[in-house]
């Protein structure tokens, strides 16, 4: 596969770990995750998902039964997840280390978060593209990008034909797959 965004530097991406976890003392991802609609026993891709904040609030939404798919650029970002999954002992979680293509079959997840990387993605229709095809039907795509503005969201996510916009909650957009 041909890498279409390039990851940061290890530097970069070790100062945002540390930025991330000082955010997420005061804003708590589950805060966020809430307005996902997560149950147990779903399939979740966190589609960029940088040094793992979502993860461990995710593992806790869809327990057991349920599966998390950790996708990265960057190598740091899935060895840390990898490295936390083994140390919390769960099993549920499997990375991927691409830019776009998951790997996926069709059909084979309930919910993509996509929170915070659109904006950076040098081929975003080939994202969304990806992101439609491995949704369930009716499956959600979560979405928040703090550099866009809201018609920015709505137009790009819809404009693709892929998606169909649901509801706007207090920190992220909710689509679902058409």
């Amino acid at each position: 596969m041909v890498e279409t965004t390039k990851p940061m530097s290890s530097f970069s991406f070790k100062l945002m770990k540390l930025m991330f976890k000082f955010r997420d003392l005061f804003n708590p991802r589950l805060d966020v995750l809430k307005e996902a609609g997560i149950e147990r026993g779903f399939t979740v891709l966190d589609f960029g998902c940088g040094p793992g904040g979502y993860i461990m609030p995710l593992a806790d939404l869809v327990g057991p039964s349920g599966k998390i798919y950790a996708l990265d650029i960057h190598p740091l970002a899935v060895q840390g997840v990898k490295d936390m999954a083994a140390r919390k002992g769960i099993e549920n979680i499997e990375t991927i280390e691409s830019d776009c293509g998951t790997g996926l079959s069709d059909n084979r997840v309930d919910t993509v978060l996509l929170y915070d990387v659109f904006h950076d993605l040098a081929c975003p229709q080939d994202v969304l593209q990806e992101l439609n095809r491995v949704l369930k039907p009716a499956g959600t795509l979560s979405f928040s990008d703090h550099h866009l503005k809201e018609d920015q969201v709505l137009s790009r996510l819809t404009g693709s034909g892929m998606f169909r916009f649901l509801g706007k909650g207090r920190k992220t957009y909710t689509f679902v797959n058409v």
